[in-house]
Parts: C-alpha cells; structure tokens; sequence
C-alpha cells in the first residue's frame, strides 16, 4: 500500500531533564498504527515529541523529509496533525468556528473547501454547524477534535487517548471513523487505552513500558498474544 510513513530512530525525550522515552524505534506505515501501554509508559510523550510540542533527539523522518523538533507549526505544515487527550476545544466557539482554526495556515477558498469536506464526512457537525463546541457531548466533541485536525490536511494523523471517556457505543463509532480515515489514504497514529477495541481496528500495533517497546506486531497478532492478554485483556 502507497501512502505517508513515518520512520522513528533512537527517538528520546521527557520533561525537565527527566527522559521518559529513550532510544525507541517505530514504524509508522499507511493505515492505523495503535501505541499500547501503562499509565507512564511515554505514549503521550511520544505523540508530543513527534509533534513537535517537545524537544527531542534521535530521528523523525516523515515520508523521507526529517520532521523538525520542538517546532509545532512546521510539522504542521509538513503534513502532521494531533488531536491531543481531553480534545482541547474552545468551548464558546460554535462547531464551524472550532473547524476554521484547524485550517488557519492555508488560504481562505481552501479552509471553506476543507470545511464543506469535513462537514460531509462528518454529518452530524454539519447539524450542530452553530452550536457551541462547549455544550455538545463528549463523543461530538471528539468528532470536532477529529475534523478539526483534518482541516490541515495532514498526511499523518495522531490521536491521543480519543475514546477515554465516553460510552462503549460512542468508541465504536469513533473507530470506525479512524478506520474510514485511514481507508481514505491518511495514515494515523493513535494512543489508546481501550486495548482490545483499539487492537481490532488497527492494522499494527506496538506496546510500551517504561518508555521502551517491549512488543510489536501485527494488531491481530498481538490481540491473541498471550503476553498481551495477560497483561492488558484480563485473561488468566
């Protein structure tokens, strides 16, 4: 399959002189990758590093061209976007509102192009097209995140912990929904918590402990790995 990848080397980076992430390799190719882990494990910081929002070492190479560190908008503009944990809307700002602002590095006639895209793609925003982002449930609100990272028109999507708190029916649409983006040719990246359904919509996966990878594989493969499901599945 064609498409963006990204290929990570020694990748290293923390908080405060602390390194959370040492020397991590990973591989990022066209379709839905899921990073798995504890609590701690350095998912986020991964996801923050490669987005440039912390500094970092090793190397970052998006589709042949090394991403810069600690420079946000230029991954922007190469092509990355991240939906961060907990969404991050402005919540009196209605829906079209919060979409434009994920577009507002390209030119006017391709923000509204994007933004007519984004609304067929996503049906139920272009019902609450005016309705405030802050008084729309907790799965809306991460459609809104979602769309809102598409207005760039990345070639890597990342995705940080996109169904924590909401309902098992709502995470089953939003994956399905990844899965759709993915299947349209944009390559997504995603941190999850929900392991099993996380593992069941991706095509790859890598799990992380203590800023390291400690398994990697095919997704079906490590959804039936005994050291997976005993770690993370609850079997005995």
């Amino acid at each position: 399959m064609s498409g963006t990848q990204l290929t990570v080397r020694r990748l290293a980076a923390g908080y405060h002189g602390f390194r959370v992430i040492q020397g991590l390799d990973l591989d990022v190719t066209p379709g839905v990758t899921v990073v798995l882990g504890p609590n701690g494990a350095g998912k986020t910081t991964l996801l923050k590093a490669l987005a440039g929002l912390l500094p970092r070492t090793g190397d970052a190479v998006l589709d042949g061209a090394a991403l810069p560190s600690a420079d946000a908008t230029a991954c922007v503009r190469r092509g990355l976007a991240l939906v961060a944990e907990g969404r991050q809307l402005f919540p009196q700002m209605t829906v079209t509102e919060n979409l434009e602002l994920g577009g507002w590095l390209i030119p006017a006639r391709l923000r509204a192009e994007r933004l007519a895209r984004a609304f067929d793609d996503f049906p139920r925003l272009k019902e609450r097209a005016t309705q405030l982002a802050g008084t729309m449930s907790g799965g809306e609100q991460q459609m809104v995140a979602v769309a809102r990272a598409l207005m760039s028109g990345p070639r890597l999507l990342m995705l940080d912990e996109p169904s924590l708190g909401l309902a098992p029916r709502m995470v089953d649409e939003l994956l399905a929904i990844v899965r759709r983006i993915a299947d349209q040719g944009v390559t997504v990246l995603m941190v999850e918590q929900n392991v099993r359904k996380a593992l069941q919509a991706a095509d790859r996966g890598y799990v992380l402990e203590r800023g390291r990878v400690v398994a990697s594989g095919e997704a079906q493969a490590l959804l039936h790995s005994d050291a997976v499901r005993q770690a993370y599945l609850g079997a005995a």
